[in-house]
């Protein structure tokens, strides 16, 4: 039996929510909420990677709201805390695909970032879904890169384009929108290199992809998703910056939340770098990567 979304982002928490939510949720169990209880909570939110802008954030909302209501009650504190975070993550409108001949997806991030196989997930979801998917591996900058690009293609069911270990990257996006149209193809998911120690060079070549890809079919890429690895918490909020200010973001692939107590770092994405998580990774199989649901996400953290 299929798990639900919602099931699949809380089983995906456990992490998350046992090493801190836990600890938040019974944190105002106490008979009197003192400055220690600020201080506390200040802390475990910042442990779980929510980042101290919103997490101070948050704790100011929360102790406004405890004043204004005169909220005494543990299970009302909880109920404030949820509508709190939940307010920091607004609906996006929906994903820019759909209603034209072919959609480009371009795919960015720094090596090791579970950018690969996030691609991989991403092609397998849309192949199931009846899309024609081509991928097109332009991170031509490491022949690992392609060859590792090609064998999750096999496992997604999806064609690839390729080109020469050191060649242009837009030739191949080129390459692959010529293939995609010829073929009927109808969706185009690009892979792109990630290096951070050459980061102005890396911003450069993103930058001149995105025009190839613009003259290759108007108006794309449709959507420019960039994937962040849940596990290095702060770390990866400073490299999507950079990303961010390179090629224009549209939303997040949030990789490995199963694997980290640092969920909280959705939040932090959220309010500091105002992008949507459009999905997010649940496991290693090829059905996990859920699109994200705000309410599933805040109640699995207190489940």
């Amino acid at each position: 039996m299929a798990i639900s979304v919602a099931q699949s982002i809380k089983d995906s928490l456990t992490r998350t929510r046992n090493a801190v939510f836990s600890r938040v949720a019974s944190l105002f169990g106490a008979s009197e909420v003192t400055a220690a209880t600020w201080d506390e909570l200040e802390e475990l939110l910042i442990q779980a990677d929510v980042g101290v802008e919103t997490t101070l954030h948050l704790v100011e909302r929360l102790r406004r709201r405890a004043s204004d209501e005169a909220i005494l009650k543990a299970d009302v504190f909880r109920a404030a805390l949820k509508d709190e975070l939940r307010a920091l993550l607004p609906d996006p409108q929906p994903l820019n695909l759909g209603g034209r001949p072919l959609d480009v997806v371009l795919i960015v991030g720094v090596n090791g970032s579970g950018k690969t196989t996030s691609i991989a997930k991403l092609a397998y979801r849309y192949r199931q879904e009846g899309r024609k998917v081509l991928l097109a591996a332009a991170d031509t900058f490491r022949a690992a890169a392609m060859d590792q690009l090609e064998v999750w293609a096999g496992r997604a069911g999806v064609n690839i384009v390729k080109g020469p270990e050191g060649g242009d990257p837009g030739a191949v996006v080129f390459d692959a929108l010529q293939a995609a149209q010829s073929r009927g193809m109808d969706l185009v998911i690009v892979d792109t290199a990630g290096r951070l120690h050459t980061q102005y060079n890396l911003m450069a070549e993103l930058r001149k992809v995105r025009k190839v890809a613009g003259r290759g079919v108007e108006g794309s890429p449709h959507e420019t998703l960039l994937v962040v690895d849940a596990t290095t918490g702060q770390n990866a909020l400073s490299q999507a910056r950079h990303f961010q200010e390179a090629v224009d973001v549209t939303g997040v692939v949030l990789a490995k939340l199963d694997g980290t107590a640092k969920g909280g770092m959705v939040f932090a994405i959220a309010r500091e770098l105002g992008l949507p998580v459009r999905f997010v990774g649940t496991g290693e199989r090829m059905e996990d990567l859920m699109p994200f649901d705000a309410d599933a996400f805040v109640d699995g953290l207190f489940a």
